[in-house]
């Protein structure tokens, strides 16, 4: 495990995250990183928009292996930065692409095979548009968000993924 970091952070929201997100882009409609299991319906539902002629989701789930070895389970946690850092992601990808609505939401905690981990979402007036904000939303949030994977294998074994 990451040194004194927690799968579940003590005091405040559930998670430890703040619910709501301070954003001068109305265009980030939903950023969240929660205990609880992902709603793409929420995901679509917060993208609605009149003049979106495309929607892009992606939704990572937890898959039964990796590196050849059968995986029983995942257990996400999060540094303390890691809404701030979600909320950043999301505001450089509104501002660089040409879409009209974003939304990330990670979850964190205990999650089986096949819960959903991830669901990041663009809106945008043509599709091209919103499947690239797509990819590049769900590679910068892989590559910068403080967001850990541990992995219980079936063999016992266990593997920390993307720790400092």
């Amino acid at each position: 495990m990451p040194p004194n970091y927690s799968p579940r952070p003590t005091g405040g929201a559930p998670c430890g995250y703040a619910r709501r997100v301070t954003t001068d882009l109305p265009v980030v409609r939903l950023v969240d990183i929660r205990e609880t299991p992902l709603d793409v319906a929420e995901v679509l539902a917060a993208l609605a928009d009149r003049a979106a002629g495309g929607v892009d989701v992606f939704v990572g789930t937890v898959r039964d292996h990796d590196h050849d070895q059968g995986v029983t389970g995942l257990d996400y946690s999060a540094h303390p930065t890691a809404m701030q850092r979600l909320v950043e992601v999301a505001e450089r990808i509104a501002e660089k692409y040409d879409v009209i609505a974003v939304a990330a939401v990670h979850r964190v905690g205990r999650l089986a095979i096949g819960d959903a981990a991830v669901v990041v979402a663009t809106a945008a007036a043509h599709r091209g548009e919103a499947f690239e904000a797509s990819r590049a939303l769900i590679d910068e949030l892989k590559a910068s968000v403080p967001i850990w994977k541990h992995q219980v294998f079936t063999d016992g074994t266990d593997e920390w993924v993307g720790t400092p």
